[in-house]
């Protein structure tokens, strides 16, 4: 494999000459009794062969931990070998259970497991950005049918990310402000799209969400860096409760969806400009993206980053709101 860089629009794609997967006769090799086929990095409880949450080097790596990145150019082209990590978060030993059927402390778990494999990865200077996404249903692109989470780190800043964060460094410079936190006030002020909310934290529809039912999960308060704040237990399970929710909100329009944890770059990494990310704690909003799978309200443009949305987020957090959800006592 490596990564090649677009030189116009300044996208990584990682290109594999090969069409092989790995056999697993049919088995899943995520499953309780197949521990020996991948060591696990972190597992809860720690030791015991009755885990709760494993988290396990992929079984067919998009990125592989050894060595450096090898930069090199072609005559205006940049490419790379797939320096990075690319980890699985099995999340319940039961094959069947997705994460929105979990208990709360359940989540919980698999939320400290996120925070315990984010610091970590942080600690390699190589890697430059972390983060956790979840594939759910076969439409979202679900590799692996066991319930399950991953983790990529990558020698350089997503595009989407370095747009983001860029943008909230420019409003930041601006206004000193957090452009998240002016969101969560006008949204928690207009209350027409937001689907729940605590004391800590929110979920609500954005203004210009790019596919019916997006939905974002924030904290309230600030802070730009997902595994710093999340450290205590009492925190994971107080944002697990709030999860399970929403997720199960979620899949009343769509079992299937796609969730990504946005965060704060890694610090600590190479950046070919020193003190770029000098207002990264002022300017910055952790938050989860959900985008649900609905392929009939879709439609295909050549530009696809204009993006067409059949339902106004109004009505979507209005819906959302007033689901009828399952294991509403163990949500609440």
């Amino acid at each position: 494999m490596e990564l090649r860089k677009d030189p116009i629009t300044t996208s990584w794609v990682i290109f594999e000459d090969s069409e092989t997967e790995p056999s697993n006769g049919g088995e899943c090799l995520l499953c309780p009794g197949h521990e020996e086929v991948s060591a696990g990095i972190y597992t809860v409880p720690y030791g015991n062969p009755d885990w709760q949450v494993r988290v396990v080097p992929h079984l067919h790596p998009l990125y592989r931990i050894e060595g450096d990145a090898m930069r090199r150019g072609e005559g205006l082209y940049d490419k790379m070998r797939n320096l990075g990590a690319h980890e699985i978060v099995v999340e319940t030993p039961q094959h069947d259970l997705q994460l929105s059927g979990q208990t709360p402390e359940n989540i919980a778990q698999v939320l400290r497991a996120y925070v315990a494999r984010l610091a970590d990865l942080k600690q390699d200077r190589r890697f430059k950005y972390i983060t956790v996404f979840r594939n759910q249903g076969e439409a979202a692109g679900q590799d692996l049918a066991h319930p399950h989470s991953e983790i990529t780190a990558t020698p350089f800043v997503p595009r989407r990310m370095r747009y983001e964060l860029r943008s909230a460094q420019r409003h930041y410079d601006l206004k000193e402000r957090c452009v998240i936190c002016d969101i969560v006030r006008q949204e928690l002020t207009q209350e027409v799209r937001t689907v729940a909310s605590d004391d800590r934290y929110i979920a609500f529809c954005p203004f210009a969400s790019r596919v019916p039912y997006e939905t974002w999960i924030l904290p309230l308060y600030h802070h730009c860096c997902f595994e710093e704040d999340l450290n205590s237990w009492d925190s994971q399970l107080r944002l697990a409760r709030f999860i399970k929710n929403v997720l199960l909100r979620i899949e009343t329009v769509s079992p299937a969806y796609h969730l990504v944890l946005h965060s704060a770059p890694n610090t600590n990494a190479k950046f070919e400009q020193a003190g770029y990310w000098k207002t990264l704690a002022e300017d910055y909003h952790w938050h989860f993206e959900i985008l649900p799978v609905l392929t009939s309200k879709s439609k295909s443009y050549s530009l696809k980053e204009v993006y067409y949305n059949s339902m106004v987020p109004e009505r979507a957090a209005k819906e959302l709101r007033a689901a009828v959800i399952r294991s509403a006592a163990e949500s609440s």
